[in-house]
């Protein structure tokens, strides 16, 4: 198994461009099925989990090229509606196969999708925008088998702001008969991506980036090509690495707006950061002062993604910040393994107090999720001495070349196979 090998105490300092987004990505990738054209797609993120969903989509028939950050997908070629379920399991996103698979063929068979142990992720809210479209779905031995003569347009309540089963209604509803409305729809700007490529692909939709989503069903859609917009929550990482070595990066290609919230907690403790265009400068103090409370909320609150991170720069701030993590229930699996770092956390259910420890110290960590390893990665860099991330398979889910990144700006680290 590969990991990180981290000798931290180099202050980051540089230029670094994001690339494409990991959750942009997915749900686009599996919206190519819809047209039963080419698609191209460009600045793709070269990750595990974009691979995965590239699998998946051979595997039901589709021709894939991706080089050089650019995905081309043939899928006129498309001759099945069964998903294998070992693909399945590895990834979560393929979740997003449900809708396009039934505006296609109006049938499709999967299990219950895998990905990251964060808490209990039901997809109930996904099976309950579909039946609203008229598909019958049955559930047997740890399978969906759903059916559809024709999607009808109807008025789909959400019970919360899912941004999986926002997604997966916008991709069944593009090619239903009539007018479908999404109300209290995610908001998050991968949603307004999809919705982008959507329309370039011919399809009539609105309102995404909003609470309300309206699509108008249309018979057939076009050949597409679309450029993946940057990933905000490796901006938003690459900051807080930034901010934790006391250094003085640049961030090219991101969206400001999109990283807002995280912006904004590191002004409130200490970083100055100028927004130009599409850059992002950040100037961090020799030591960040602590942030009361972070509270993780649906966009365009501050993300569940961030909080791991976030809480690693926390680690060795001046005084004491309260996290609330109100999305995933089991996300502070990252809480121990910085404890071994030296980092002072106490956990009481959703709440995590973080007193600031002038310093950690490097030790054998684990990653034991996503962001988690992410956040453990960021905690390396201002550790004294030696630090090792294992299990970094979580990591590369969603960063590219995580340590050839870090290394550009100046960090000593280097992986290991």
């Amino acid at each position: 198994m590969s990991k990180f090998v981290i000798h931290g105490g180099n202050k980051l300092h540089g230029e670094i461009r994001i690339g494409g987004a990991k959750n942009a990505v997915l749900p686009i990738l599996a919206a190519t099925i819809l047209s039963g054209k080419e698609s191209i797609l460009r600045d793709c993120p070269n990750l595990k989990d974009v691979h995965t969903m590239i699998e998946i989509l051979r595997s039901v028939g589709c021709k894939i090229s991706f080089q050089d950050s650019v995905i081309v997908v043939d899928s006129s070629t498309l001759y099945s509606h069964e998903i294998p379920e070992s693909l399945v399991r590895e990834m979560r996103s393929s979740i997003f196969l449900m809708g396009p698979m039934l505006g296609r063929c109006g049938k499709i068979k999967i299990s219950y999708p895998g990905g990251c142990e964060i808490g209990p992720r039901p997809i109930d809210l996904h099976i309950k925008a579909l039946k609203a479209l008229g598909v019958q779905i049955t559930e047997a031995h740890g399978f969906l088998e759903c059916e559809v003569q024709k999607l009808k347009g109807c008025e789909i309540h959400l019970d919360y702001p899912s941004v999986g089963a926002t997604e997966n209604a916008m991709l069944a509803a593009a090619m239903a008969e009539g007018t479908t409305r999404i109300i209290n729809a995610a908001k998050e700007p991968e949603i307004v991506d999809l919705q982008n490529f959507m329309l370039k692909m011919g399809a009539k939709i609105y309102g995404a980036g909003t609470s309300e989503i309206v699509i108008e069903g249309v018979k057939e859609l076009k050949r597409a090509e679309y450029k993946i917009m940057p990933d905000r929550i490796v901006t938003g990482t690459m900051l807080a690495a930034g901010a934790i070595t006391g250094g003085y990066i640049v961030v090219t290609n991101a969206i400001p707006s999109h990283v807002q919230p995280v912006v904004s907690k590191l002004k409130e403790c200490g970083c100055l950061i100028l927004e130009k265009g599409n850059t992002l400068t950040l100037k961090a103090p020799e030591r960040v002062k602590a942030v009361d409370m972070i509270k993780t909320l649906p966009y365009p609150g501050f993300p569940t993604d961030m909080q791991a991170q976030f809480m690693a720069l926390m680690t060795v701030a001046k005084g004491t910040s309260f996290f609330t993590e109100t999305i995933f229930e089991n996300r502070y699996k990252h809480v121990d393994e910085l404890v071994r770092m030296g980092a002072k956390i106490k956990i009481d259910g959703r709440v995590a107090v973080v007193k600031g420890v002038p310093k950690l110290t490097g030790a054998k960590v684990c990653a034991k999720d996503l962001r988690g390893g992410a956040a453990l990665v960021i905690a390396g860099l201002a550790a004294e001495g030696e630090t090792t991330v294992e299990d970094i398979i979580h990591i590369e889910r969603g960063y590219e070349q995580f340590d050839k990144m870090l290394e550009q700006l100046g960090a000593h680290i280097y992986r290991i196979q």
